[in-house]
């Protein structure tokens, strides 16, 4: 029912006929095996990658903060020129 291949990861055979299921406990031990067989496959980044992913990030979130800040200061003017400032009676 259940096969290492050659790269080391499990699988369920398919054989095309319907057997049943492994066990419950069968296929948490499947879905660990798995789970470590893309682990192994993970790679960290170099110092100097994690530095360009970081700036990358922060620069984009800065735009978006300021694209976010700026349509802001539109609707509020916008809704001030619309509906007026109440006057402070």
């Amino acid at each position: 029912m259940v096969q290492d291949e050659a790269g080391g990861e499990v699988v369920v055979r398919s054989d095309g006929s319907r057997e049943k299921k492994p066990n419950v406990f069968m296929r948490i031990v499947i879905f660990i095996r798995q789970v470590f067989a893309e682990l192994r496959k993970v790679v960290t980044p170099t110092r100097q990658e994690l530095i360009k992913f970081t700036a990358v990030v922060l620069g984009f979130v800065l735009v978006m903060m300021a694209i976010v800040y700026g349509l802001d200061l539109l609707f509020s003017w916008l809704t001030e020129v619309v509906f007026g400032v109440p006057s402070a009676s």
